[in-house]
């Protein structure tokens, strides 16, 4: 399987695994096992999967502060759960730990929100996304 294949179906099991956390506080190491029992996966989509999962975790309240600081006319809880979760994990992934370019990260959040989110969600993601990597010094501002 390609490496963009991979890092999409890690995105993707990233996703899933923390919508389920805007549900319910995570419970620790045996609940993330459990869901592996009950998502096999590739050892190369489980580990990059597991970093975005654990990164996301650990700093929740920085890439929150983050994103709520770059949001205009928008309240933080108003944004629907699929979008919030595609938002951190671009967060992370660009911003915090710059795993991947910050245009790789737009563009992949992107095509998540048309699989997952409603007809506006794409739009919408790719509109939050440049707020706050322009907002970050993660990318400039195109003209």
């Amino acid at each position: 399987m390609p490496l963009v294949e991979q890092r999409r179906k890690s995105r993707i099991t990233a996703l899933q695994f923390l919508f389920g956390l805007e549900f319910r506080p995570f419970d620790g190491e045996e609940e993330l096992k459990d869901f592996w029992k009950n998502n096999p996966n590739r050892k190369s989509v489980r580990n990059y999967a597991e970093t975005l999962i654990q990164g996301v975790i650990e700093k929740q309240e920085e890439i929150d502060e983050i994103i709520k600081k770059s949001l205009k006319r928008w309240n933080w809880e108003r944004v629907g759960h699929i979008e919030r979760v595609i938002i951190k994990i671009a967060t992370y992934e660009a911003g915090i730990a710059t795993l991947v370019s910050p245009r790789i990260a737009i563009s992949e959040a992107v095509e998540l929100a048309k699989i997952f989110g409603t007809e506006d969600a794409p739009r919408f993601v790719n509109g939050v996304l440049d707020r706050v990597f322009c907002d970050q010094g993660w990318i400039e501002k195109d003209n």
